[in-house]
């Protein structure tokens, strides 16, 4: 079972609320992933389907509840709590992103870092490693989500400023807008990986089997070695 955390923003009054995942013996100094959710979710919802195929690669991982979040998967952001109906916009929730990455360091984690969005998030963590390029070595994003909600964090700024490695991934349903296209596209010009799931969904859910409605395998090859020669570089 998952070790359940809570932990203050620096950055904005209220908790954020996530979890650990680590398996006995697995020590600090192992690569960590920082998992952020999509809009109107939560972290288990999203990620508890994908966690034990990412802990048998060695890595420990912390999810949180960002602040812009619901009940979409069926489970509770713990963050929002009773307040599921709030005016966050999606880029309100970026501090949420620094002060889990100022945890897991305040916590002693000192091996590499990946940063991994979904939907909003994906667009937030390019922000998140533009701006602590010493801290977040990696970044995975999934379906990074670049619409008017986004005015002000868009991921497009960053994408040229970044020198960590970077994987963008989209399911093929979604490359069928010129404006995923054209993003996709720049991102590739800036030297990062993308990849298209011919069978995914949209975001994170594009690793789950049972949301894809058939096999993940092809995109879980592509997500797993990209980690693993990343961190092999570190």
């Amino acid at each position: 079972m998952p070790r359940v955390l809570k932990f203050r923003s620096r950055h904005q009054t209220g908790s954020i609320y996530g979890d650990v995942y680590t398996l006995p013996g697995t020590p600090k100094s192992a690569p960590l992933i920082l998992l952020f959710h999509q809009g109107g979710a939560d972290a288990r919802g999203e990620y508890v389907p994908l966690v034990a195929r990412l802990l048998d690669q060695g890595y420990n991982l912390l999810a949180i509840d960002q602040r812009t979040g619901g009940d979409i998967f069926g489970g509770a952001n713990r963050t929002l709590g009773d307040n599921q109906d709030n005016d966050y916009s999606y880029c309100d929730a970026y501090p949420d992103l620094e002060a889990a990455l100022q945890f897991a360091l305040d916590s002693g984690y000192t091996g590499a870092i990946a940063a991994w969005g979904s939907s909003y998030s994906a667009a937030l963590v390019f922000r998140l490693a533009s701006e602590h390029p010493g801290e977040i070595d990696t970044v995975l994003a999934f379906s990074p989500a670049s619409g008017e909600p986004m005015v002000g964090c868009r991921p497009e700024p960053y994408s040229e400023k970044l020198t960590q490695p970077l994987l963008a991934l989209r399911p093929g349903r979604e490359m069928e807008a010129a404006s995923v296209r054209k993003q996709m596209d720049l991102f590739a010009k800036h030297g990062h990986q993308t990849y298209v799931a011919n069978a995914g969904v949209h975001g994170s859910s594009m690793l789950n089997s049972a949301r894809v409605e058939g096999s993940t395998e092809e995109t879980w090859k592509v997500v797993l070695e990209f980690l693993a020669k990343v961190f092999a570089e570190q």
